[in-house]
């Protein structure tokens, strides 16, 4: 939906500006970003890296002190500002990006208001936070961040043990789902509307986290699925009608030849 207003909040405390670019640019294929807004305490060290990026893009700096390590006020200013935003009216979606399953409610939230809500954030993001948005986008994919320009104070500050990245949902059970759900009477699903409920089921899939650039050569290396590449369609093995050939013509029969005229 071209026309699609959306809010981005960015927690910046959380997320490396090298991605501010990416992820606009990412988010511009879903609407058109009205709102832009970055929220982290900007008197930090590991924060200087974002003021040209905010300047670049138009986003507006959010300022919050971190009164206290581990009590993050940050969170507390862009869920406040989301709420507002919605009950203003004025924008159809909402991009939360950061990698912190806090947002988590306030993504469902959203969601159960009728807003459209897309999350970007790291692949090692929570399962919950993924699972409450429309869409998932992972950080990693977005674009490449070149390491001679990053120091270790672009990185956002997480104490404790990194988590680790949820694990990906078995592929085959995955897309056994989406075709039953996307195909017709004849076991056929487009392969547009296969992509689609892909990520009604989760919010998080992209072909290139099982290993494939788009959607088309992972669904032809699976065994169990049949592939109709010249009309771009995909169908479970041995549940899928074939089309028919079309039946030959019988060559017309010749007409008598007239009789001469006044026999």
């Amino acid at each position: 939906m071209a026309d699609l207003r959306i809010a981005v909040l960015i927690d910046a405390d959380n997320v490396s500006h090298q991605y501010a670019g990416p992820l606009l640019e990412e988010l511009a294929k879903f609407g058109r970003t009205t709102v832009k807004r970055a929220y982290g305490d900007w008197s930090g060290e590991n924060m200087k890296g974002w003021k040209d990026k905010l300047n670049k893009h138009a986003i507006s700096p959010e300022h919050t002190f971190a009164y206290t390590r581990g009590k993050n006020s940050t969170d507390s200013a862009l869920i406040i500002d989301a709420m507002d935003l919605l009950y203003s009216g004025n924008v159809d979606g909402f991009a939360i990006v950061s990698s912190d399953s806090d947002f988590t409610r306030l993504a469902s939230r959203l969601r159960e208001s009728g807003k459209t809500v897309y999350g970007v954030g790291r692949e090692r993001t929570p399962r919950a936070l993924q699972e409450a948005c429309d869409q998932f986008l992972l950080l990693e994919l977005l674009g490449t961040v070149d390491p001679a320009t990053t120091t270790a104070a672009d990185e956002p500050d997480e104490p404790g043990e990194p988590e680790a990245a949820p694990d990906l949902p078995n592929l085959q059970s995955l897309l056994t789902r989406a075709v039953n759900n996307a195909a017709g009477e004849d076991g056929w699903a487009n392969l547009s509307s296969l992509g689609a409920n892909l990520r009604r089921l989760f919010s998080a899939f992209e072909p290139k986290r099982y290993g494939f650039d788009t959607l088309l050569p992972l669904v032809e290396a699976q065994p169990f699925l049949v592939v109709d590449k010249e009309r771009q369609r995909v169908g479970l093995k041995g549940q899928v009608t074939q089309a028919k050939p079309a039946a030959r013509r019988a060559p017309a029969k010749k007409t008598a030849a007239k009789k001469a005229t006044g026999a």
